[in-house]
């Protein structure tokens, strides 16, 4: 049996497959129920995933809210905390998403997934290529990592 494959998913990807349920991220939904990805996040992850289901726009009950927040809590681990020594990172141009690369680069995963054009932009840096890769969750599944 192979390791399973540890990846961060910032707040987008966790509303499109929880929430949204997008039909094009059924396989990657299927590897991480099946336990083949290993999820990694942080409190300050966590508590913006909250603020998002919260939303008005999106018309998520309170109870449902719940429900969607805990089973995405269920389902990842929590990363280490930051060493000393760490890697300094490449400033992403939104201070927000500064958090999923923290994550990644602590956690030692393998992907960060991501539709976000500003964490897309940083996947090129020089530092991170030899860390992690940042990749959307399409790409993720065509490249057949899951």
């Amino acid at each position: 049996m192979t390791a399973a494959r540890n990846l961060v998913l910032d707040t987008n990807t966790v509303m499109a497959l929880w929430h949204f349920k997008d039909p094009a991220l059924e396989s990657l939904s299927s590897a991480i129920d099946a336990g083949t990805l290993k999820l990694f996040s942080r409190d300050d992850a966590l508590e913006e995933f909250r603020r998002v289901l919260a939303y008005s726009q999106f018309s998520i009950s309170p109870d449902d809210q719940t429900r969607l927040f805990d089973t995405y809590r269920n389902r990842i681990n929590p990363a280490p905390a930051t060493a000393a020594d760490a890697l300094q990172l490449p400033a992403c141009r939104d201070r927000d998403d500064q958090k999923f690369l923290e994550i990644a680069r602590d956690a030692g995963v393998d992907h960060l997934l991501t539709r976000d054009k500003l964490l897309l932009k940083l996947a090129r840096h020089s530092v991170l290529r030899d860390r992690f890769r940042i990749l959307t969750p399409e790409r993720f599944i065509a490249e057949g990592l899951c």
